[in-house]
């Protein structure tokens, strides 16, 4: 699982709405069809910004 926090409002498989700014645990599929619809941005784990610290599921900087 990984914790991201999203861009853009989205519904999880559940039927769930999420707002934008909300944090959310995801699976790596899920995590990879929502960075692929710029829904996400990875929530550092050392507290760092988000923009320079990777946290996908490489966990290597694109």
């Amino acid at each position: 699982m990984v914790y991201v926090r999203l861009n853009t409002e989205w519904t999880d498989g559940d039927g769930v709405n999420h707002a934008a700014g909300e944090t959310v645990d995801v699976d790596a599929a899920t995590l990879a069809e929502l960075q692929a619809a710029g829904v996400v941005t990875e929530v550092p784990k050392s507290g760092g910004d988000a923009s320079t610290e990777w946290v996908g599921p490489t966990s290597t900087k694109p």
